[in-house]
């Protein structure tokens, strides 16, 4: 009795280390789709995109221009660093300010696509929406309470160019070798973007078709990673997870922050999240904290890329990457802090989750609405 006792712990256990091992490949595959999404866009519309950094002419059109930039590009980071970029070369730090508010707003729409990777099951599909969409709206907000203040008092300027001050004349940094995702992820990415090319299509079809695979992709890992989870998720792996994850706003946030600096990508980290929170892991009320410690840790990439600007100008392009910091740091002290601002995005991804699951056309009315319709209106009016 004893033996076969023994005998079926060490079958579950090999089983629970193969479902592991699947869970990581899975992981490996969400990486590899939101990298040949990114990858895609930047061939389909990455001129154009950049080209739009042109027609900041007021903070309104520059806020725009950082969501859609951001939007097309798929990475905050990369567009950060392309912002640094332009203050080095003479973009006035006041018209940045606005696109990196912006740029947090558009990076949000990763995560988003992840969640609706769950449309097939309403309750999981329930979760995971509102678990991402809560990103979106904390932005929101932030950029509603903060881009009029900037706006009348410039207290964000002011703040980079004290910090920078301080700051400017020590030893640089590069951004080249600290990301580790990067190379990881690349050899894939680059074999998917090579057969593609190999068929002879052109690069904006060639662009189109990896968004549309990656967007594939991700529908199929994300199917299988919420199956594992429910059945990996109990026990000792749900309470390690706890403890880091969903112990507390602090732990939250903290931990949000570490993953996001090592990985340098709030998107990768909160898409990863999304599938947890689908599966019921964890509360919406525990992935709110942790979302907000990585938009305090994807600002790691634009003040790294800011230490490695030379010339007379460096100085502006770590204000600029420093008022990231800042403004992403003081969003979650602010709104967070304050009880009845931080349960407005709450309130809101959970409605926006309910009317999802009843008709799925309020999600492509959301994301056209949020990322493309609305700053185009914007634009036009502006």
């Amino acid at each position: 009795m004893e033996s076969t006792l023994q005998k079926n712990n060490s079958v579950a256990l090999s089983q629970n280390w193969l479902h592991w091992i699947l869970i990581a490949i899975l992981i490996y595959g969400l990486l590899v789709a939101v990298s040949t999404i990114g990858s895609g866009f930047k061939l389909a519309a990455g001129e154009q995109a950049k080209e739009l950094f042109a027609f900041a002419s007021n903070p309104i059109t520059a806020l725009v221009i950082g969501v859609v930039a951001t939007a097309l590009i798929q990475s905050s980071s990369t567009v950060t660093s392309i912002i640094v970029g332009l203050v080095a070369g003479g973009l006035p730090v006041e018209m940045a300010i606005p696109m990196v508010m912006g740029a947090n707003i558009g990076t949000t729409i990763t995560n988003t696509i992840v969640s609706i990777g769950m449309v097939k099951a309403s309750d999981e599909f329930k979760r995971a929406f509102s678990a991402a969409t809560i990103h979106d709206f904390f932005n929101l907000l932030s950029v509603i309470i903060f881009l009029p203040l900037e706006i009348m008092f410039g207290f964000l300027e002011k703040l980079g160019a004290y910090f920078s001050s301080l700051l400017v004349g020590g030893d640089s940094m590069s951004i080249k070798g600290f990301n580790f995702i990067k190379p990881i992820v690349k050899p894939a990415t680059s074999t998917i973007e090579n057969i593609f090319q190999s068929i002879g299509f052109g690069s904006t079809t060639v662009g189109v078709l990896m968004i549309i695979f990656g967007i594939a992709l991700i529908f199929l890992v994300i199917t299988y990673i919420g199956k594992l989870l429910k059945v990996l998720m109990v026990g000792k792996a749900k309470d390690i997870l706890h403890k880091a994850v969903g112990r507390g706003p602090i732990s939250g946030i903290t931990s949000g922050t570490a993953i996001t600096v090592l990985v340098q990508s709030s998107s990768t980290t909160t898409s990863l999240i999304v599938p947890l929170a689908g599966s019921g892991v964890f509360s919406l009320r525990q992935i709110y904290p942790f979302t907000l410690g990585a938009n305090i840790g994807t600002t790691i990439t634009a003040i790294l890329a800011a230490t490695a600007v030379g010339g007379p100008l460096a100085i502006f392009a770590l204000q600029i990457a420093l008022i990231h910091f800042i403004y992403n740091l003081l969003g979650v002290v602010f709104i967070y802090g304050i009880p009845f601002l931080r349960e407005i995005p709450i309130k809101l991804a959970e409605a926006l989750a309910s009317l999802a699951v009843k008709r799925k056309i309020y999600i492509v009315l959301y994301v056209l609405t949020v990322f493309f319709i609305l700053p185009a209106l914007l634009i036009a009016f502006t």
